[in-house]
C-alpha cells in the first residue's frame, strides 16, 4: 500500500515552495454560464475556481476579455453562484495533465477519473493546443493500417498516420463501426474521445473495451453531451494531447473522436455567447476553425518516429452531406467513409456505401494488383447501384451491359463481402486475399 504513495511524496518533495500571495478576483456577473470577473487578470485557458460557500468551488474557465474584465465560462451549474463570489487561478494555464498513468483509465474533461479508481497523478504536461511543428515535420504515409474490418482493409485500405472520417446521419452504424475499428485495429496505444455523447455509450464501451489485454493500452476521455460546451471542447483537446504526448515518445496511436460535430457545436456555443456571427448555417468561423486545429494535429512525425493516426465520427445532421460539419471535414482529412442510411435499411452491416467512399492514400501503400481488385469491385458496385431500379423492375434485358451482367450475377457475393458481423475480425492480409479469391472466382 506504501508503494502506491512513494511517487506522489517524491514528487511533494521535489516541488518548489510558492510562498507569493494567492490573487484572487470577484464574480461582477453572471449571463448563463458566462462569468464576468473583476481584479484579476489571467491569460485565456487557465482553469480557476469560484466559490460559493460551504467551502465548495465550482471551475470555470478563462475564454476571453471585455471592458476590463475577465471572461469565464463555467465547467459546470450555476447553481449556488452569488454576486461577489471570490474566483482564483488553479494549475497553470495552457497545459493538460498526460502520461502513462492514464493508460487503462476513464477520465473526464479535466482529466479527473470517472471510473471509481485510484486518483491519477500525474507530472507530464501538454500545450492544450499542441505543439507547432513545421509541415516538413508530417513524415508520409507509407504504411497500411490494419483495421479489423474487410470491406474498409480491402477498399478504402487506410494509412499509419491518416486522419479518417466516418460520415452519417443518426443511427446509421457509425458507433458500432468505430467499435469494431477500436476492437480489431493494431496500435501500441489508443485514445479514445467519447464527447458529446450519450452516457450510456460512454459506460457500454468502458465496459467492453476496459478488459485484460487491451486495457492497460487504451485511454478513454468521456464527456457525455450533458456537461458544458467548454468542458466538451476540452475533452476534445485532452484527448488530442494525450495522444500527442504518446506519439513523442514514439507510439503508434489510434486517436478516436466520437463525435467531430460535437466539438463543433460546443464551439459554436462558445462562439456565439462571446458574440460571434453565424456565418455558415448558424456556425460562427471559430467553430468551424476548431475542427481544422484539432485534426491537423494528428499525423506522423518525423522527429520522434511515432504516429497518430485518427479516426473521426461526423454526424450529418438530417443526413445532409453538405453540412458546413461535414464539408470542412471532408476537406481537410485524408479520407471519409459514407455509411448509408438505404444500405442499413436493407440489413447490410457495416453499412459502408463504397461509392461514396474514399482513402487518399491508398494508392501509396497498397500493391498495383490490390488497386486493380479494388477499382473493378468499386465499378461492379456502382453498375448495380445505377441500375437497381431497372433490374428490379425487370426492365433490363440481359446482354445489354456485360459489366451490368456481371455486377448482376456477384451481386449476393459482392455484398456478402461488404457484410461483417460485429464481433468478427478480419486482418488486412485475409482481407486483400479475399477480395482477390471473389473477383477470380
Amino acid at each position: 500500500m506504501l508503494k502506491l504513495w512513494e511517487p506522489l511524496l517524491a514528487d511533494l518533495a521535489a516541488q518548489p515552495l510558492d510562498l507569493a500571495p494567492c490573487r484572487f478576483g470577484l464574480v461582477a456577473a453572471c449571463d448563463g454560464g458566462l462569468l464576468e470577473v473583476s481584479g484579476l487578470s489571467v491569460p485565456v485557458g487557465a482553469l480557476c475556481r469560484v466559490s460559493h460557500g460551504q467551502g465548495q468551488s465550482l471551475a470555470a474557465e478563462v475564454i476571453g476579455f471585455r471592458n476590463g474584465r475577465t471572461m469565464m465560462m463555467l465547467l459546470g451549474d450555476t447553481i449556488l453562484l452569488r454576486p461577489g463570489a471570490r474566483v482564483w487561478a488553479e494549475g497553470r494555464p495552457g497545459l493538460l495533465p498526460v502520461g502513462e498513468p492514464f493508460l487503462g483509465r476513464a477520465v473526464d474533461g479535466e482529466g479527473l477519473p470517472i471510473d471509481d479508481g485510484f486518483p491519477i497523478h500525474s507530472r507530464a504536461e501538454w500545450p492544450s493546443g499542441g505543439v507547432r511543428t513545421t509541415a516538413l515535420d508530417r513524415s508520409p504515409v507509407r504504411l497500411p493500417f490494419d483495421t479489423g474490418v474487410r470491406a474498409l482493409n480491402a477498399l478504402t485500405t487506410f494509412g499509419v498516420g491518416q486522419r479518417i472520417g466516418v460520415m452519417a446521419g443518426s443511427g446509421v452504424g457509425k458507433s458500432v463501426l468505430i467499435d469494431m475499428i477500436a476492437r480489431g485495429a493494431s496500435a501500441d496505444v489508443v485514445v479514445v474521445g467519447l464527447i458529446g455523447e450519450r452516457a450510456r455509450e460512454v459506460s457500454d464501451f468502458v465496459e467492453r473495451h476496459m478488459q485484460a489485454g487491451k486495457k492497460d493500452r487504451t485511454v478513454v476521455v468521456a464527456v457525455p453531451a450533458d456537461h458544458a460546451p467548454n468542458l466538451r471542447l476540452r475533452g476534445a483537446m485532452l484527448a488530442t494531447a494525450m495522444a500527442e504526448h504518446f506519439r513523442a515518445r514514439g507510439r503508434r496511436v489510434l486517436l478516436i473522436m466520437d463525435s467531430l460535430t460535437r466539438v463543433a457545436h460546443a464551439a459554436r456555443e462558445i462562439g456565439l455567447l462571446l458574440g460571434e456571427p453565424g456565418a455558415a448555417r448558424g456556425y460562427p468561423p471559430s467553430a468551424l476553425a476548431a475542427i481544422t486545429k484539432l485534426v491537423e494535429r494528428a499525423g506522423n512525425s518525423a522527429a520522434s518516429g511515432g504516429s497518430i493516426t485518427g479516426l473521426y465520427t461526423v454526424l450529418a445532421d438530417g443526413d445532409n452531406q453538405d453540412d458546413p460539419v461535414v464539408d470542412t471535414a471532408r476537406s481537410i482529412l485524408d479520407g471519409h467513409i459514407v455509411l448509408s442510411r438505404e444500405l442499413a435499411q436493407r440489413g447490410q452491416y457495416p453499412a459502408v456505401d463504397i461509392a461514396a467512399s474514399l482513402s487518399r492514400v491508398m494508392n501509396d501503400i497498397v500493391s498495383a494488383e490490390h488497386r486493380q481488385a479494388a477499382r473493378q469491385f468499386r465499378a461492379l458496385i456502382a453498375s448495380y447501384e445505377a441500375n437497381r431500379d431497372l433490374v428490379l423492375m425487370g426492365a433490363y434485358r440481359a446482354g445489354a451491359d456485360p459489366q451490368l451482367d456481371q455486377a448482376i450475377a456477384m451481386h449476393e457475393r459482392l455484398t456478402a463481402f461488404l457484410s461483417q458481423p460485429q464481433e468478427d475480425i478480419v486482418d488486412l492480409v485475409a482481407s486483400t486475399a479475399a477480395l482477390s479469391a471473389l473477383l477470380a472466382a
